[in-house]
């Protein structure tokens, strides 16, 4: 053989495995869509290579230096650093006040003293949430895409959520172990990751973090919030992909519900374990919050606040629950750096905002909101589609291209993402090439 044949062949092996590999790890994550299209690119190339084996020896030349240029072109894709947008984002001005959020004004009820004190101060709300409380609600089994036994999984799991949330604090330790804060920090991380966290971050806690009123959860309405602790524990837990992938049908209210109860779990263990030490320390879980969760995490140095609004970490996107742990044990913060990138793709991908049911996510820039420059999105009129159809939808989480599972493969495109601006676009093409520019559910069901 010549060397032009045996460089054919080494081209024509190098995209049988790496195609083959695209193509089986496509089927194990049951992306039919990028199984297929990754076949039919495999075969087409590999077809043309082996045909080239019958072509004179300068036409193979001409393949073979191609080929070669391609390997260089994405070489540079992947290694040469781009320019992209800041990733700023200031602490917000003011304190928000949760009786203001959609979930507590959801909890109001019609004919009661709060319901009317509320709407006296807030009128311009009072239409809308009418409006969604005349729908069949979140959760209930006449909803458009709501059944029996996807509800009675998701009540299973929120009533446990709801009986767990007295547990946020409790009864200090008399008897305060001294320690180093790199070693009260080093065990606070390595303890919620073994009680089940995915990634863990340590902030300050600043006011903006807090709520300046209860609206949910233990204590009283309307109350000012006294939270006076210095530091705040971050941490995530992950979103089954597969179940994600079957928003706005049932199942992924089922794997919401779930992963609300883990991060609970986690908080109340850990806040726990603080106070048995001599320090105290609250949880923050789903119903009981007197933080926001998102922001608390993003100055962790856990994740950027992307387009829909949510949390955006490097390696599950979006496909996460935010867990918070406050306290006064002496700890080290994580520094925050920023993520430019995973602003900058957000800019330019806007998947998410396609594929809203609801259409609540913006497709423009960022705005200033309250001080900060970032996305706003409409929780009325995503919460009214939650109402019209009883799941909490979660079409933006598993279209986000950041939200493909974490393995070798979304890695390395990951790592293209972060270090290239124009990667971010190669990138942004195929995922819509291979996955769709509206990727379709997984379907209506989960349970038989």
């Amino acid at each position: 053989m010549t060397a032009e044949s045996i460089t054919l062949l080494l081209f024509a092996i190098l995209i049988f495995v790496g195609g083959a590999a695209f193509v089986i790890l496509s089927l194990i994550e049951k992306e039919k869509r990028a199984a297929g299209r990754g076949a039919l690119i495999t075969f087409s190339f590999l077809a043309v290579y082996l045909l080239a084996f019958l072509l004179p020896d300068n036409v193979q030349l001409v393949i073979i230096l191609i080929s070669f240029g391609f390997l260089a072109l994405t070489g540079i894709l992947f290694f040469v650093p781009t320019k992209v947008q800041q990733a700023e984002f200031n602490q917000p001005k003011d304190q928000v006040d949760e009786r203001e959020i959609i979930f507590a004004r959801a909890r109001l009820e019609p004919g009661t003293s709060l319901y009317e004190s509320y709407y006296k101060h807030h009128p311009q709300q009072k239409t809308q949430d009418d409006i969604s409380r005349e729908q069949s609600g979140l959760l209930s089994s006449d909803a458009r895409f709501m059944d029996p036994l996807h509800r009675a999984s998701a009540i299973g799991s929120f009533s446990l959520t709801e009986a767990l949330r007295d547990a946020v604090d409790g009864p200090i330790s008399t008897e305060r172990i001294q320690s180093s804060g790199e070693d009260f920090t080093r065990t606070v991380k390595k303890l919620a990751k073994y009680y089940g966290a995915l990634d863990c971050g340590i902030t300050d806690l600043k006011p903006a973090h807090i709520y300046s009123h209860i609206g949910r959860g233990t204590g009283n309405y309307g109350d000012k919030v006294t939270l006076d602790h210095q530091f705040a524990i971050a941490f995530t837990v992950e979103m089954d992909f597969e179940m994600t992938s079957y928003g706005p049908y049932a199942p992924v209210v089922m794997e919401s519900a779930r992963q609300y109860v883990e991060s609970a779990r986690v908080s109340i263990q850990l806040a726990a374990a603080i106070r048995d030490l001599g320090y105290p320390a609250r949880a923050h879980i789903d119903g009981n919050y007197r933080v926001i969760a998102p922001l608390v995490a993003r100055d962790a140095g856990l994740g950027e606040i992307g387009r829909m609004g949510l949390l955006m970490t490097p390696l599950q996107g979006p496909r996460v629950r935010v867990g918070v742990v406050t306290t006064d044990m002496p700890l080290l913060t994580d520094t925050y750096h920023g993520e430019p990138s995973i602003i900058d793709f957000c800019r330019i991908c806007i998947k998410c905002a396609h594929n809203c049911p609801s259409q609540s996510i913006p497709h423009g820039e960022r705005e200033i909101s309250n001080g900060v420059m970032r996305w706003q999105i409409n929780p009325e009129s995503c919460y009214h589609y939650w109402t019209i159809i009883g799941t909490d939808c979660g079409r933006c989480l598993v279209v986000c291209p950041y939200s493909h599972p974490d393995n070798l493969l979304h890695n390395m495109v990951r790592w293209g993402i972060k270090r290239s601006g124009t990667f971010r676009r190669a990138a942004l093409y195929l995922d819509d090439f291979f996955y769709g520019k509206k990727p379709p559910s997984r379907g209506k069901t989960f349970l038989p």
